[in-house]
């Protein structure tokens, strides 16, 4: 019996290691690290967050999505402190990651056989490997371990064929060179940790869509980016649009207890606290007059209010 379990545990072991070999991770391995997400996914396993759900979040807050996650348990999902290539804009997608690690020439050997037997390019730099995948909609996040000089992962040839397969920018642990040129494409933009002249050397990318990490967080690929001015959150794929949908109402909420504040009808303690029965009534009056057209809907409004907010 001992050997039976020595000989299973054997066979579980290696394949283990041919699934850690592999550059590019398996649909499948894609589709266990997000089973939390029940929705429709893409050809290689990643969750499909709806466009909508995508063009909704861009309206959120980085306190609103930071607040949510945190009552969710995910409190590491925040990274700060970026070069911006556009400052001011709001840029949201669907994540597909990368690690890059040092050069190394038995690593690097073996990433290219590895790549060449799952069908990668052989042509130009194997930094283009994420590049060959991305689809619209698509972020291309990346680690490259802080490294700026020689670490530039794209310049502006790069930064405009990822902005033709996906219609968005990239978000770098790293950095990036022709930032000058890179400005220059309309639409595309950038969250980096620097950028640099200098060309890419010995840098080796050792997975794609596997989970990395970008500072204090661990990126899954189908995760969801929201990345402004302020800061870049990840986001599990399966809490996507009940954020969207809390982050809605409390943006509702604040405008409206601005306006009772602003008319003097009643105690700040009132508006601030537990809603009464007359403020949820004068709620739904404003919210039935609201100028413009609200994503929520009267069924959400209702289960806000009670919840005895």
């Amino acid at each position: 019996m001992s050997k039976r379990i020595l000989l299973i545990g054997t066979f579980i072991l290696f394949g283990f290691l041919a699934q850690a070999q592999r550059v590019g991770s398996s649909p499948e391995y894609v589709k266990t690290l997000t089973a939390n997400w029940k929705g429709e996914r893409t050809p290689d396993g990643r969750p499909k967050v709806p466009d909508l759900v995508l063009e909704r979040l861009q309206h959120c807050t980085l306190e609103q999505i930071w607040g949510y996650l945190g009552n969710k348990g995910y409190r590491n999902q925040v990274e700060k402190n970026w070069v911006i290539l556009k400052p001011g804009e709001t840029m949201t997608g669907r994540v597909v990651t990368a690690q890059f690690m040092p050069t190394r020439p038995d690593l690097d050997s073996l990433v290219r056989a590895q790549g060449k037997a799952e069908g990668r390019s052989q042509k130009g730099g194997i930094n283009i490997w994420p590049i060959d995948i991305l689809t619209k909609g698509d972020v291309y996040v990346a680690d490259g371990y802080g490294k700026i000089k020689d670490g530039t992962l794209i310049g502006s040839s790069l930064g405009n064929a990822i902005y033709g397969k996906t219609g968005k920018g990239v978000i770098f642990y790293g950095s990036v060179r022709d930032m000058q040129e890179l400005k220059d494409t309309k639409g595309f933009n950038a969250w980096v940790k620097g950028h640099d002249p200098s060309y890419i050397k010995d840098m080796t990318p050792t997975s794609i869509n596997a989970p990395i990490r970008i500072g204090e967080v661990t990126v899954f690929p189908g995760d969801v980016v929201f990345a402004n001015e302020y800061g870049v959150v990840f986001i599990p794929a399966h809490l996507v649009e009940g954020l969207v949908s809390a982050s809605e109402m409390t943006a509702l909420r604040d405008e409206f207890e601005r306006v009772l504040l602003q008319q003097g009808k009643y105690p700040s303690g009132e508006i601030h606290g537990d809603w009464s029965d007359k403020i949820k009534d004068d709620f739904r009056k404003w919210v039935a007059k609201y100028p413009k057209k609200l994503a929520i809907t009267q069924k959400d409004i209702e289960a806000y209010l009670a919840k005895g907010h």
